[in-house]
């Protein structure tokens, strides 16, 4: 079942699928419903929901990431980093989230997986400083926009793209972006019978 609707998912998102990529998202599957028994890392309901919710979720984003250095802050157990980093093994993603029992899972998975496209960091995002900075900032159930802007865009090259995906039309966390050139994208996401939206925020 994972497999079949796995592949229709990717299908629908125009993305490429091979043995081997389907068989990482199986092990990915497989290792965080071990890992939930014991530290309950995110809400896994079965496969069905594994797939939808996680992984072609993540994947949904993939049009809109620009350059070549993602950052996925907070990322909790990999999403939406590691299934974009199985799946664009030619960009360099890094994972960062403050929760140690995450941040332990997503390292191991980063070594099952065999992707060293990735790199994990546990910090919150504003004691973070790397140069150069990302091309691309990735949020997905983190804070309201208003305020996960201005905690990250230090970390943003000019030009670059701040991506907060969320559900329904954000309409009221809108009006804390003030003049920040920003616009909202409505997400399809295979199998996902919810609304999905985009912020796209571009750091002059």
């Amino acid at each position: 079942m994972l497999d079949d609707q796995l592949v229709s998912g990717l299908v629908s998102l125009g993305l490429e699928y091979d043995p081997g990529r389907l068989g990482k998202i199986q092990l990915l599957y497989r290792s965080l419903l071990r890992w939930n028994q014991v530290f309950n890392l995110t809400k896994v309901e079965d496969e069905a929901d594994f797939i939808a919710k996680h992984v072609l979720d993540s994947l949904s984003v993939h049009p809109f990431l620009t350059g070549e250095r993602i950052l996925d802050v907070g990322t909790g157990a990999g999403f939406p980093g590691l299934p974009l980093a199985i799946f664009f093994p030619g960009l360099r993603f890094t994972l960062l989230d403050t929760v140690g029992k995450k941040i332990r899972f997503v390292r191991q998975m980063v070594l099952e997986l065999g992707l060293p496209n990735v790199e994990v960091v546990q910090s919150r995002v504003e004691h973070y400083a790397v140069s150069p900075g990302f091309d691309t900032i990735l949020t997905r159930a983190f804070a309201e926009v208003g305020e996960s802007y201005p905690l990250c865009h230090h970390l943003l090259i000019p030009g670059g793209k701040f991506l907060a995906m969320k559900g329904r039309y954000p309409q009221a966390e809108l009006s804390a972006l003030g003049d920040l050139p920003h616009r909202v994208i409505p997400l399809t996401v295979p199998g996902l019978d919810a609304e999905r939206h985009l912020i796209e925020i571009t750091r002059a």
